[in-house]
């Protein structure tokens, strides 16, 4: 029978391995990983892309099968020390489930996991993703410590890297109460109570967050601000301030999407960039800001979680790759 995380523990001379097996690792991505500092934590948003054959993987498997079984091969990659669990975002995970992905990766590794809509967006949604109805629930805090906080302490244990709260875009009602809303995350952030390792963050979709209220509240509660490189927010250097407001601690990093697709471009940058297998856009200002801004992080004894989605610059693995690079570099 294969074993339950992939390949089996021994395989019979002549006969080729079974399981979704890591591609060799090359000896540059070994050196490389050998020059970051132990506080970097350098992933992809996911780990479920079949394209991804001869750079993360060594030979060819559906979507599913990684999804179920690709986690250890992903994380015997030299250079990928964390990864997302964005899956939560859409039904609540239970501790078991955190659990199972804990005890495929090494030690070392750490998970960037998204709380689930069901607290994070002020809207209900359609399949489509319009906003039907306000959501009842949005910020509730014993929602958010029932449904993501307490599950994901308990099963992620040592692997958790960072809890972040990815608020949706909110309705021109809320907008207009700003207020109101920095009332309820506060509430929220107090009633959490401190993770045993890692940090929790808070995401935006909103501009109108980025104030001096939100640097007071994070303070406050001890959480950090998720760097969100995404359309919808100012460019990196944009967003700079929040971070020299909150410092010192660990940063989180979620870079979503190449500005060059727009606010709303990820089906754009999903057709574009095919089976992600290449670095079809890439973005070397953003990247050499954000090594600068992680070089200092580490080099101050604080850890960095970043997180590399597709949409990127086309390939996350090869993103992390040319990362991992300028961090070293620099």
């Amino acid at each position: 029978m294969e074993d339950l995380f992939g390949a089996l523990p021994e395989t019979p001379a002549g006969k080729p391995a079974r399981g979704v097996q890591p591609a060799p690792p090359r000896a540059e991505d070994v050196a490389l990983a050998g020059r970051l500092s132990p506080h970097v934590h350098l992933g992809t948003s996911t780990w479920s892309y079949p394209g991804w054959q001869g750079l993360v993987w060594a030979g060819r498997h559906s979507e599913s099968t990684l999804s179920r079984t690709g986690l250890p091969a992903y994380a015997a990659h030299p250079l990928l020390r964390a990864v997302g669990i964005d899956r939560g975002f859409y039904r609540p995970l239970a501790a078991s489930e955190f659990q199972r992905q804990a005890e495929q990766v090494p030690r070392g590794f750490r998970f960037t996991v998204k709380a689930p809509s069901l607290v994070t967006d002020a809207l209900l949604r359609d399949e489509d993703g319009r906003g039907q109805q306000p959501n009842p629930l949005f910020l509730d805090p014993a929602t958010a410590l029932q449904t993501f906080i307490e599950p994901a302490y308990e099963g992620l244990g040592a692997t958790l890297g960072a809890l972040v709260f990815q608020l949706s875009p909110l309705p021109g009602a809320r907008l207009a109460r700003m207020h109101e809303q920095f009332d309820q995350l506060h509430a929220l952030l107090r009633t959490c109570p401190k993770p045993p390792v890692g940090v929790l963050a808070v995401e935006v979709r909103d501009a109108a967050w980025l104030t001096a209220d939100f640097v007071a509240l994070l303070r406050d509660t001890g959480a950090r601000y998720c760097l969100g490189l995404h359309p919808k927010l100012p460019p990196l250097a944009g967003q700079l301030p929040l971070l020299r407001a909150l410092w010192p601690g660990p940063l989180v990093v979620r870079w979503n999407l190449n500005r060059l697709h727009g606010a709303y471009g990820y089906e754009e940058a999903e057709k574009k960039y095919g089976e992600f297998a290449e670095m079809l856009d890439p973005d070397p200002e953003t990247r050499d800001e954000l090594a600068r801004i992680i070089r200092g992080t580490a080099g101050a004894g604080q850890d960095c979680f970043v997180t590399i989605s597709n949409k990127a610059e086309g390939s996350a693995p090869l993103s992390v790759r040319a990362l991992a690079q300028a961090v070293a570099d620099g």
